[in-house]
């Protein structure tokens, strides 16, 4: 394969902050690379030096001689007044082309990318007019446009940063089967892992653990996974090993005087090589800490947390969603699914009492308490240092009962006690949604509310993330679109159509199945008339014999399930089996499916008091 991109021994600083140092990798025809790494690891910077939009302070970038290299940016910025046709018609103003050529590729792409010409348009899916302005496109749209903007120059390499950015789950999957497509070689800096594992043959992660900086394996991201873990265990071993040789080799030169006069001098020189590779060593192997995520409850004990019925509601004359109940107790962990615009925001909105609903109840637990993370991160005022952001003017925090420093409770959430000072708006986004995180955990909650929490979290912090949730005692109201978190977090998914219709579903792969049969469906009545579209059924009210006897019966049948979950909490507490690693694997199973039991019991329920007369 021809390379397009090498970069020799590159470096970057920041003030006394090193990025990277003396990196050396290149980028060939034909690569699919999914770029990874932690938070502040600088994956963007790299991406720029890529681009030729930042400069290395050491080194080089060589790029092969006419190579074209497209950059998409996290954030899709345009000219004022830009309308879609305008913003590709400009992408081609340099292209030697005849009028009439430039107007045929802008039409190509408009189709392509799902800009058709309408008389109308809808900013949270479907059709889009070419001529209107940008200004007045949602977020999923404004990313198609700006990815569109960067294809229509036919790059040989497209560098991108969190392409998945700002789409819902049906837009990422569009992505997905566009790069699937593609004739040209790409670069993403993505954490979403099964995009990376649908689109990518080459997975590299920039991260100073690796001796060179950088680990880089041939294959999609579950082999990463498996050839990262080898890695990386290898390593710690060396350490083990090394720190050995180095006690011997201490041990002997400080034995007495008269061996070290008589040593070799190469002898004295490799004990002190060695004691340096231990040093560097420890320190890589001492980045692969996470973050210490763990949401705090309040100990409560309420079967019923919150039971909302019959909620309706419209925003700016659309109906978003009609006729919902959702029940939360301990243990249950709701996903809300849905287009961008759907009301999966509103909703949770309207679950934590910041809107009121059109129609229906919401009744809570007495003293219920319920902590939000707002994904616009309006909460975090960006003038204010780091320092601050965690722990206002004390010089401590109170978590669970204890004091702990600053300095500590940075560490904890892989924060250095030299950024403490620094302002929030000069970290990374990712940066940002630790320090959410950490202000979270210092609120003890019964029910936890998520919207899109995943948003920059590198993937190391995302699985921390998904195990705290998984554990969390309370309920959990997840709204995102990474299918795994929620694939591993939600016991039930809750799915929005956008048009106040709202289905359930056991998983995400449950809920895309419907929405393709959906769209079939639109297929099939595409060329009839209104008048011979037969009307949906509605389900009819009322319990047949046999619901009335399990609605009659399903307080103790929730009991007894409850019971069990206490019963595999306490096996899974066994002494025991703890360096029985199968048996304890066994017993963690055996509690989320008797979780898992309990949490489709409440759903049963709810369904059967929705249409209990």
């Amino acid at each position: 394969m021809a390379v397009l991109v090498t970069c020799q021994a590159i470096s970057k600083h920041f003030g006394t902050r090193t990025l990277f140092d003396g990196l050396s990798i290149s980028f060939a025809e034909g690569e699919r690379v999914g770029f990874l790494g932690p938070n502040g690891a600088g994956k963007t910077t790299f991406l720029r030096m890529l681009a030729d939009l930042e400069q290395a302070d050491g080194g080089e970038v060589n790029r092969r001689r006419s190579v074209r290299i497209g950059f998409l940016p996290q954030e899709d910025r345009f000219s004022d007044g830009a309308t879609v046709a305008s913003v590709l018609e400009d992408a081609l103003a340099d292209q030697p082309m005849e009028p009439y050529e430039r107007d045929t590729q802008v039409a190509i792409f408009l189709s392509k990318f799902g800009f058709e010409t309408a008389s109308g348009f809808e900013t949270t899916g479907g059709l889009e007019h070419p001529n209107i302005g940008v200004e007045k496109l949602s977020g999923g749209w404004r990313k198609r446009l700006a990815l569109a903007r960067e294809m229509i120059q036919q790059p040989d390499l497209l560098l991108m940063d969190e392409p998945t950015n700002h789409l819902d789950l049906e837009g990422i999957q569009w992505l997905e089967k566009m790069l699937l497509g593609a004739s040209f070689s790409f670069v993403a800096v993505s954490h979403d892992r099964y995009f990376l594992e649908h689109v990518t043959n080459r997975v590299v992660e920039l991260n100073p653990v690796y001796p060179d900086g950088y680990f880089s394996v041939s294959g999609g991201y579950s082999m990463f996974l498996e050839k990262r873990a080898d890695f990386l265990e290898s390593q710690q071993a060396q350490q083990v090993t090394l720190a050995n040789i180095v006690r011997r080799e201490v041990a002997f030169l400080k034995s007495n005087s008269k061996a070290q006069r008589t040593k070799s001098k190469s002898r004295v020189e490799e004990a002190y090589r060695l004691k340096d590779e231990l040093r560097d060593l420890s320190q890589r192997n001492a980045r692969t800490t996470a973050p210490g995520i763990d949401f705090g409850n309040t100990g409560r004990k309420t079967k019923k947390l919150l039971d909302a019925r019959g909620l309706s509601k419209t925003l700016g004359g659309k109906l978003l969603f009609k006729d919902v109940s959702i029940r939360l107790s301990p243990g249950v962990r709701v996903g809300l699914l849905g287009a961008n615009g759907s009301g999966k925001t509103t909703l949770i909105r309207v679950l934590t009492g910041a809107l009121s609903p059109d129609e229906g109840s919401i009744e809570l637990a007495d003293g219920l308490r319920i902590v939000v993370f707002d994904q616009n991160r309006e909460e975090l005022p960006q003038d204010v240092t780091l320092r601050y952001a965690l722990a206002g003017n004390s010089e401590s925090v109170e978590f669970r009962g204890r004091t702990i420093h600053i300095g500590a409770w940075a560490r904890r959430f892989l924060f250095s006690v030299s950024q403490l000072d620094m302002p929030v708006g000069d970290l990374s986004g990712g940066e940002q949604a630790r320090i959410l995180i950490a202000r979270l955990m210092l609120q003890p909650a019964d029910v936890l509310v998520l919207d899109e929490p995943t948003n920059d979290l590198d993937i190391t912090s995302l699985d921390v993330l998904e195990e705290s949730l998984t554990n969390f005692p309370g309920a959990v109201v997840l709204v995102t679109h990474d299918r795994f978190m929620l694939e591993r977090v939600c016991t039930e998914i809750l799915g929005l159509d956008g048009l106040g219709r709202v289905g359930r579903y056991v998983d995400c792969a449950q809920w895309q199945a419907a929405q393709v049969r959906i769209a079939r469906g639109r297929e099939d009545v595409s060329g009839r008339s209104k008048a011979n579209i037969s009307k949906p059924r509605v389900a009819e009210r009322g319990l047949t014999a046999s619901e009335e006897r399990e609605h009659r019966d399903m307080e103790a049948t929730i009991l007894e399930a409850e019971d069990r979950v206490q019963r595999c909490i306490k096996a899974t507490e066994d002494p025991a089996v703890g360096s029985d690693h199968v048996e304890a694997q066994k017993r963690w199973e055996e509690l989320e499916s008797a979780r898992k039991q309990v949490a489709g019991l409440y759903v049963r329920w709810e369904d059967l008091d929705s249409r209990a007369i």
